[in-house]
């Protein structure tokens, strides 16, 4: 039950961060940087501490209470996931969307899921599974094939992608693909898809923070929320210095204030798409806590994620356009990783018995 109950989850989650970005598309006459360090500040700032105090009422107590360095790393790793966030546009650009979301993702979910396993071999820590358990256990194993089978998945979907690209008319293929750069593409999607598992890391890295709040008699369940609030402290300092940035170049700091735009339909929308995005992590914490911190749930996160996306898609009728063996491509792509969210939940069944 546990373990179906992770799975949930981050299915949830998924949707919440498969989702996100539709409000977005609603808002008008503002620019990227306007609306999305506004979306950003109710992610990384406002509904975070929020749905920390309604969670775990004494939270900045605990947050207080950790050593210096131990909140400095969850800093550090949220500072690293940031500038992941921030190159995953310029991967996107080389790349393409299809093959960049692909490479992207795909490089997330592998780091994200096996470098803490391997840090845990050489610096043991009670709880923590190490790579060793997993190629030596049976439900090891079957959570190893499970990621592998997750990032076929991901590059099947990413071929049906590139296929679907190509079927553009001519004149958004140049749009598409004039700036396409493989080596360019592929070093900075390497660089993003490394740094914005660091989410990952700067959990592992505040597990004290988390078996406190369950010392403390809080809910298991939302033990994790306390982390995020210090953890996205680091995402909301490189964006907010990214975005202002921005404005001053581009001289949109109007666009906050500016009564001739609908400013109020605009902040809501924003608010409703940083929330949303939050929520992503908010479900994924308590997909962690029935599964445990480990190499499962990231690799869960990432796949429900390309699952969501790719559904959107369809909905939004994205595929019209492609012919049949683009469709029958993605449909496969789909299937494979619901095949991989079955192992990896088989896995840690198997763990549990």
């Amino acid at each position: 039950m546990q373990t179906v109950l992770g799975v949930f989850f981050h299915l949830i989650g998924g949707v919440a961060a498969g989702s996100f970005y539709m409000p977005y598309k609603k808002v008008e006459r503002w620019n990227w940087e306007t609306y999305w360090l506004v979306g950003g500040l109710f992610s990384w700032l406002i509904i975070p501490p929020i749905m920390a105090w309604l969670t775990l009422p004494s939270f900045w107590e605990l947050i207080w209470s950790m050593p210096p360095a131990t909140l400095g790393y969850i800093i550090l790793f949220g500072l690293l996931w940031g500038i992941g966030g921030l190159t995953y546009g310029l991967g996107i650009r080389y790349l393409g969307l299809s093959l960049g979301n692909t490479v992207i993702l795909g490089f997330s979910a592998a780091f994200g899921a096996l470098v803490p396993t391997i840090y845990y071999d050489f610096f043991p820590k009670e709880g923590k599974t190490t790579f060793n358990e997993l190629i030596s256990s049976t439900w090891g194993q079957v959570i190893l094939l499970g990621i592998l089978i997750c990032l076929l998945g991901i590059a099947i979907c990413g071929k049906a992608g590139m296929m679907k690209e190509k079927q553009l008319p001519q004149k958004e293929q140049s749009k598409t693909n004039n700036e396409f750069n493989l080596f360019k593409g592929l070093s900075i999607g390497l660089c993003s898809g490394i740094l914005s598992s660091c989410f990952n890391f700067g959990i592992e890295a505040g597990q004290s923070l988390a078996e406190s709040a369950v010392a403390a008699g809080m809910n298991p369940l939302f033990q994790n929320n306390a982390t995020f609030v210090v953890l996205l402290w680091g995402g909301l300092t490189l964006n907010l210095i990214w975005c202002v940035s921005l404005n001053i170049r581009n001289k949109s700091f109007g666009d906050y204030s500016d009564l001739k735009k609908p400013l109020r339909k605009n902040y809501l929308l924003c608010a409703l798409a940083g929330t949303t995005w939050f929520l992503q992590f908010f479900f994924y914490g308590m997909g962690e806590s029935k599964l445990g911190n480990g190499a499962t749930g990231w690799v869960l996160h990432m796949s429900c994620i390309i699952l969501v996306g790719n559904i959107w898609g369809i909905v939004l009728k994205e595929w019209k356009e492609t012919g049949s063996r683009a469709k029958i491509t993605v449909g496969t792509g789909i299937f494979v990783i619901l095949i991989s969210v079955a192992l990896l939940g088989y896995g840690n069944y198997l763990r549990s018995i």
